[in-house]
């Protein structure tokens, strides 16, 4: 397995990523959270798409905008840790003295449509253990 970094400063650099990971055999886009990546997210797939790129990310709405698949924290837990937090600070508590939490609850999101578009079989195993499977 080859690792390719590609850092995406303007909308205008993303294609080109792609078709150049495109033109590779056997590959795939991990995508992390960048601003510029999320707002063109629909250019994104429907780039890969083209060239059969499954599409990976940690945030379950590009699962169900169309990659393959997410894994990552459950957004909604983490507001509610900041309500609480918030709560704590708004009662006097000091900010600086709070302890750092971090993330407990994570989710995997599955798309079986991307997946029968893009040829690929997902293991029953996979499946099994998945918290949404989109049909």
């Amino acid at each position: 397995m080859k690792v390719i970094v590609v850092e995406i400063r303007s909308a205008s650099e993303i294609e080109g990523a792609i078709v150049g990971f495109g033109q590779e055999p056997n590959g795939a886009l991990i995508v992390p959270g960048n601003p510029i990546v999320n707002l063109h997210r629909n250019l994104v797939f429907s780039l890969a798409a083209r060239y059969k790129l499954p599409v990976i990310c940690g945030y379950r709405y590009y699962a169900t905008d169309g990659g393959l698949l997410s894994y990552g924290t459950k957004t909604s837990e983490q507001y509610r840790g900041a309500a609480g937090y918030i709560d704590r600070i708004l009662k006097g508590a000091k900010a600086a003295e709070l302890p750092v939490q971090q993330p407990t609850k994570f989710e995997l999101v599955i798309n079986l449509k991307t997946a029968k578009m893009l040829g690929l079989t997902v293991p029953q195993t996979l499946l099994a253990t998945a918290d949404e499977v989109i049909e």
